[in-house]
């Protein structure tokens, strides 16, 4: 990740929440996140048969997310799989949100076999990886959880996100130590 990208993260989510209205404890609201942006957030259910993304599921636990499509309108659809639990759903549409706030565009279209399917750089999924943790989970949010004692599931149930992104952004903002720190200073 390039240079002061994280800092600009943080900085970018906060003008984005409180454009919206949220406080600093606040996760961004997708849905208005993607309003600002001209996008849909649009489940593949709409589009396809259910019981061809539970096909595909069989095949593949993890092939399908989410990812953001251009209609010939030029307007943005961001497409989640709904068989995946609701904190995942979020973070998968947080993230592809990243990518739009970004500016990202799609590099490649790779071909594996008769499938074709496009993809980022790798320095833009994290990116947006990142931007997306800071949507859903503000560092003043994290700082407020990891003092009260919340661990990662608490905090993905309490904000609707995934455990996984919970312990990310617990691990790699920093947080846990800046909290683990001020705990051992007040013991002293």
């Amino acid at each position: 990740m390039r240079r002061g990208f994280k800092t600009e993260a943080e900085r970018l989510a906060n003008d984005c929440r409180s454009r919206l209205g949220c406080g600093k404890f606040d996760p961004a609201p997708l849905a208005g996140v993607a309003a600002e942006l001209g996008a849909e957030i649009v489940s593949a259910a709409d589009l396809v048969a259910i019981e061809r993304l539970e096909e595909l599921k069989a095949l593949q636990d993890d092939a399908l997310s989410a990812g953001t499509f251009r209609r010939r309108n030029g307007r943005k659809v961001i497409v989640f799989n709904p068989l995946h639990e609701e904190g995942r759903r979020n973070s998968d549409i947080a993230h592809e949100l990243a990518h739009l706030l970004l500016g990202h565009n799609v590099r490649t279209i790779e071909s594996v076999g008769d499938v074709r399917f496009l993809t980022c750089d790798r320095e833009q999924e994290e990116e947006a990886d990142w931007l997306g943790g800071c949507l859903l989970l503000p560092r003043d949010l994290l700082v407020k959880a990891a003092f009260a004692k919340m661990g990662p599931a608490e905090i993905a149930a309490t904000y609707k996100t995934s455990e996984q992104m919970a312990k990310f952004r617990l691990n790699a903002s920093g947080v846990l130590v800046m909290v683990g720190r001020a705990e051992a200073k007040k013991r002293r």
